[in-house]
């Protein structure tokens, strides 16, 4: 079983006032690159070759720029070569409306904002530009939750100057769904981006509880009606505490496949070796007719189906809300 890997992508946005629209429309502007690990924003000077009182060439030369290799090591576009900018224009209202091919999507979470950023402060520094909004093809851009991201503007990014804007953390996460029949166990692997201050056992049960994202056939294993109250770890035995929902009898789903798909996802941690579950702390009772609560299970792949034992993998984007990216 493969196990966990985890890198720790951490990226800081140095967000420098620089000059203002006014002395860049004289002719010295400045071009958001990445740095050479392409963690963090660098600003370059730049001086157009367009006529800077021509604003719709004006734009889409400053876009072409971010779209091109600098011809420097120290400097990366924040447009990748995969993604095309489609359009570029300018309402009535001061906002640039840009649109990108379906590629973005692919773009991860990092790449995205800082993306983004990098288009909004180039773009900001011409007159009458008050904001950027972004769309892929026809739909409206969505951050990495589901949520319009909605016009930007340098107040949304000047806010915490030179300060740490998020750390985000990438996970290989294997987790145990039950088959279609309800009497054998399949496995996803889920490639997660998450905020660093989630636990792992804690993203595990979250989303074995949201169910499978792509295996075909695959269905969540836990009864639909169950939250998570509490998850902990000591001596490399998680304590896992559900709430009454997870009582609820589901009779498609065998009784060692509910047990085991909770067990055995969270044994693929590679710091925890059993599981004990409690229904709101209480480990007095048993799951349904045969499983202890009191008992502390060790990993069983046993249920896991020949046909069915194909790893799947999917990217999944898991920066929840309440660990907002102010960006975001």
């Amino acid at each position: 079983m493969r196990r966990i890997q985890i890198s720790c992508v951490l990226f800081v946005v140095l967000l420098l006032l620089g000059c203002s629209s006014g002395e860049a429309q004289k002719g010295t502007f400045f071009i958001s690159y990445l740095n050479k690990d392409q963690t963090q924003i660098v600003k370059e000077s730049y001086e157009p070759s367009t006529d800077v009182k021509d604003t719709t060439l004006l734009l889409q030369e400053l876009i072409g720029v971010l779209a091109t290799d600098s011809g420097s090591l120290d400097f990366v576009k924040p447009i990748p070569d995969e993604v095309k900018v489609k359009s570029i224009k300018l309402n009535e209202y001061g906002i640039v409306h840009v649109t990108f091919t379906s590629k973005y999507e692919d773009l991860l979470p990092v790449q995205d904002v800082l993306c983004r950023v990098a288009i909004v402060q180039t773009l900001t520094q011409v007159d009458d530009v008050k904001g950027v909004e972004f769309s892929i093809g026809k739909n409206p851009l969505c951050d990495s939750r589901g949520r319009l991201v909605g016009v930007m503007t340098m107040d949304d990014i000047v806010e915490n100057p030179g300060e740490l804007i998020n750390s985000i953390q990438q996970a290989d996460i294997d987790l145990y769904f039950s088959n279609a029949t309800g009497d054998g166990l399949t496995v996803e692997s889920q490639t997660v981006y998450y905020n660093s201050n989630v636990s792992l056992e804690k993203l595990v049960i979250e989303h074995l509880l949201a169910g499978p994202k792509k295996t075909e056939g695959a269905q969540a294993s836990i009864p639909a009606e169950t939250s998570l109250v509490n998850v902990s770890v000591a001596d490399r035995v998680c304590y896992v505490s559900l709430d009454e929902g997870f009582l609820t009898q589901n009779y498609d789903i065998q009784e060692p496949i509910v047990i085991y798909s909770l067990v055995n996802s969270l044994t693929a941690l590679p710091h925890i070796d059993r599981v004990q579950i409690s229904v709101n702390g209480d480990t007095s009772g048993t799951y349904r007719e045969k499983y202890s609560l009191s008992t502390v299970y060790e990993q069983d792949l046993s249920f896991v189906d020949g046909s069915e034992n194909q790893t799947r993998s999917v990217v999944v984007n898991d920066i929840k809300e309440e660990d907002k990216n102010p960006l975001e």
